[in-house]
């Protein structure tokens, strides 16, 4: 079962500037997005449910440093990406 990416015009705003700051991560995010498209439930995304004022939200792990959070809706197989950033801005929102 494949997936479907939902790419806001917000989040493609905020990916595109995290790109061109962190250009090195680059592959590793681009894999990150094709294994989430194939399998969200790999071990290597990490993926996991976020609490707090971002309950609702679930988390991937591009690498150590970098995260993407996303809504998973299971229901439709859609995944619409929220945010790109280190650990710091994606979890302040």
């Amino acid at each position: 079962m494949t997936y479907q990416l939902v790419f806001t015009e917000a989040y493609s705003r905020r990916a595109s500037k995290w790109l061109r700051r962190h250009p090195g991560a680059e592959l590793q995010y681009l894999k990150t997005l094709q294994l989430l498209e194939l399998n969200p439930f790999h071990p290597s995304l990490r993926l996991h449910a976020l609490s707090g004022r971002l309950q609702g939200l679930h988390s991937v792990s591009i690498n150590l440093s970098f995260r993407i959070t996303l809504e998973f809706l299971v229901i439709d197989n859609e995944i619409l990406l929220i945010n790109v950033g280190d650990h710091e801005a994606v979890y302040r929102g």
